[in-house]
C-alpha cells in the first residue's frame, strides 16, 4: 500500500527534523548568528513524532530519516530511534548528522535500531573545514565516521555541498578519499534556501553545476559510468573506472529530479512540508495537541501529499523557500 500525489508519484519517505538547534554554523545552511530558536514547548515531543511516523507507515511510508539542525544535540535521541525502529512496515531508519558528536553516540544509535548514517563533510582540509562550518573540527567528524563503521551503521554516505571558491577544487580529492574508505559520496548542488543567501546574483557566481562536478571528476579519474536508472532518490549515481564505490551527484537546480520525488518533510515544530523548496506547510502539532485521532491524522498526511507541487522553480532565478533556513527545515 502507498499513497500517490496528484502527479502519480508514490510518497513513501518521511524526513523528520527533530531539532532546529545545531552545533555548527555551515555557511550554506545557517547564518553565523544562528536562527531564532523554537521554545521547548513548540518542538514536537518524541511521542508525537513516533505517532506521526506510525500513522505514516500505515499509509505506506517505508523510510524515515532523522535530521535537524543537528539531531545528535537533542537529548535522548536514542530513545526516539528505538521508538521508530519498532514500528511495523519501516525498512529503513536512517539519520543525517554533521558527525561532530557521532563518536559519542554511534554504538548507542545502532543498539537502538538505527540502520545507517549520512554524514555532512565538505572538506578534508582542517582549515577549510573550519571556514565552512565556522565552529567545527574535522578530527571530530573523522572519529565519528570510524565509530559509525565499528557500530555497523553502514553503508555510510558522505554529503558534500560544492561551492565555487570554497571547496570546488577538492572534488577529485574527496572522490578518491571516499573510494579508498568505501564510503558512498554524494556531491550536492548548493541550493539558495533561507537567509544564508541574500543576493541571488552572488549565489549564481558561486554555484557549481552537476555537469561541472562530473567534469572535474572525469578530468582526474577518467570517464564516469552511470550506475542504473535514476530512482526516487535525489542522486544520479556514477562509478569511476577501477573504483568500486559509487559517487552520487544531487542536481537539485541544474537537472531537476522533482518528477521522482517521493518524500514529505516534518519540521521540528510540527509543520509538514510537501516540498523542501516551497514554504507551504500543514500544521500537525496543533491537531495533535487538541486530541486528533489516528484517522484524522491520516487525513492530514493525505492532504499534505495532495498539496505536493509538481516541482520547484529555482532554476528561474528566484527562491520559493525564504522563511526558514535549511537548518530549520531538515534538508
Amino acid at each position: 500500500m502507498s499513497i500517490h500525489d496528484r502527479f502519480h508519484r508514490a510518497i513513501t519517505y518521511l524526513r523528520v527534523s527533530v531539532t532546529d538547534r545545531c552545533n555548527l554554523r555551515c555557511v550554506y545552511c545557517m547564518p553565523e548568528e544562528g536562527v531564532q530558536l523554537r521554545t521547548h514547548e513548540e518542538i514536537l515531543r518524541y511521542e508525537e513524532i513516533a505517532r506521526i511516523v506510525r500513522v505514516g507507515s500505515e499509509l505506506g511510508f517505508t523510510k524515515v530519516r532523522l535530521t535537524g539542525g543537528e539531531p545528535l544535540v537533542r537529548p535522548g535521541i536514542e530513545r526516539l530511534v528505538a521508538m521508530i525502529a519498532q514500528i511495523p512496515g519501516l525498512n529503513d531508519v536512517a539519520m543525517t548528522t554533521n558527525g561532530i558528536l557521532l563518536a559519542r553516540y554511534a554504538h548507542a544509535l545502532a543498539a537502538a535500531g538505527l540502520d545507517r548514517v549520512n554524514v555532512s563533510l565538505d572538506s578534508l582540509d582542517p582549515k577549510r573545514f573550519h571556514e565552512i562550518t565556522r565552529w567545527g573540527s574535522l578530527d571530530d567528524v573523522l572519529r565519528g565516521l570510524q565509530a559509525a563503521e565499528e557500530a555497523g551503521l553502514t553503508p555510510i554516505k558522505i554529503n558534500t555541498v560544492v561551492i565555487r571558491g570554497l571547496n570546488d577544487e577538492e572534488v577529485p580529492a574527496l572522490a578518491g578519499w571516499a573510494a579508498k574508505k568505501g564510503y558512498r559520496l554524494r556531491f550536492i548542488e548548493w541550493m539558495p534556501v533561507g537567509h544564508t543567501v541574500e543576493d541571488i546574483a552572488a549565489w549564481r557566481s558561486r554555484f557549481v553545476s552537476a555537469r561541472e562536478i562530473r567534469e572535474r571528476i572525469e578530468a582526474a579519474y577518467g570517464p564516469l559510468e552511470v550506475v542504473g536508472a535514476r530512482t526516487t532518490g535525489p542522486a544520479r549515481s556514477y562509478r569511476v573506472q577501477g573504483m568500486e564505490v559509487e559517487i552520487g551527484i544531487v542536481s537539485s537546480i541544474s537537472e531537476r529530479f522533482c518528477s521522482q520525488c517521493n518524500r514529505l518533510r516534518l519540521t521540528a515544530d510540527g509543520q509538514l512540508r510537501p516540498c523542501l523548496l516551497s514554504d507551504h506547510e500543514l500544521d500537525l502539532r496543533t491537531p495533535l495537541r487538541q486530541g486528533i485521532d489516528d484517522e484524522g491524522l491520516k487525513a492530514l498526511l493525505i492532504e499534505a501529499v495532495r498539496m505536493k507541487p509538481a516541482g520547484h522553480h529555482l532554476d528561474r532565478g528566484w527562491r520559493e523557500a525564504e522563511e526558514r533556513t535549511m537548518a530549520e527545515i531538515g534538508g
